[in-house]
């Protein structure tokens, strides 16, 4: 969308089919004692230009190839149709990441108390983007379990085996670089081996987005050992946490890094402004499952 403002973006064209909420929250902090008006981050037209393009890490094709390397064809098909599909899915997509837009809509965070739900100012009405809107976006599992992010999971005899084939000690997690050069000689690794492997990429490449040279947290990265219960562990609540986490005080007026799968955002706005995302968002030409799935993004 070349050199137009998003300031001209379409003002009331929610999506009827889709769940963005558009009520007020009730902590929502005022300009003034007299007003309901929304306080947000800048003062209208006073928005910071971006200083460059946000930056972020779970695009990385290297890791969608060693993934694809690392498994036989009907293995990797399987993990396609597996609960962790949709982050494959949407690499495949090509998606048209448009920072300026996710800059943008991030410069009318209206001020709220709650960290877990993020609310913006789209056209004249607040919008939410909270674990909610984030399941009908995603489609991954949303169970509640204690601990979420510290599971506990027993160091066995095998797990401390697997560790030793990734080559990293037994209290770290690897980094995403690691896993890329490990799925480059695990050819001879067993089958349940190389299927744990591939969740372990997903995990740090597309769960927590993190830099690649920062080794992810090993009391999660340790569920990858019950291959039966790593698809149905909540990832939603892990993912949507680092989303947000990363995003909470986030200085706008400068060069800014966004962790985890900040991709949804953009997703979401195509669908609060459903005019905006059918002209500029590139849907696809048949109903797609998850939503998250449904436009292949630019502007």
């Amino acid at each position: 969308m070349a050199e137009k403002s998003y300031l001209s973006l379409p003002k009331a064209a929610f999506a009827e089919d889709f769940l963005v909420s558009r009520l007020v929250p009730d902590d929502f902090q005022t300009e003034n004692r007299f007003t309901r008006t929304p306080k947000i981050l800048f003062t209208l037209g006073e928005e910071p230009e971006p200083v460059k393009s946000i930056s972020y890490h779970t695009d990385d094709t290297k890791l969608y190839s060693a993934i694809r390397a690392a498994l036989h064809p009907d293995k990797f098909q399987e993990l396609r149709n597996s609960k962790l599909e949709v982050f494959l899915k949407f690499k495949e997509l090509n998606f048209g990441w448009t920072s300026r837009l996710v800059h943008f809509i991030l410069c009318f965070k209206i001020h709220i108390k709650k960290k877990y739900e993020l609310w913006c100012l789209v056209g004249p009405e607040p919008a939410r983007f909270s674990l909610i809107e984030f399941e009908h976006l995603t489609g991954l599992n949303r169970d509640y379990v204690k601990n979420l992010e510290n599971s506990r999971c027993e160091v066995t005899e095998e797990t401390t085996t697997f560790w030793q084939l990734l080559g990293v000690g037994i209290d770290a997690g690897p980094t995403t670089e690691k896993i890329i050069t490990t799925c480059k000689r695990c050819a001879e690794w067993s089958r349940d081996d190389r299927m744990r492997l591939v969740y372990l990429a997903i995990f740090t490449g597309f769960i927590e987005g993190r830099k690649f040279s920062i080794v992810t947290r090993a009391s999660l990265a340790r569920l990858v050992m019950n291959l039966k219960e790593i698809e149905n562990y909540p990832w939603r609540r892990v993912t949507f946490k680092v989303l947000m986490n990363s995003l909470w005080n986030k200085d706008l007026t400068k060069s800014y890094t966004i962790y985890g799968f900040v991709q949804a955002i953009q997703v979401w706005l195509y669908y609060a402004l459903s005019e905006f995302g059918a002209e500029y968002g590139h849907p696809v030409q048949n109903k797609a499952s998850p939503s998250l799935l449904a436009y292949n993004g630019g502007t």
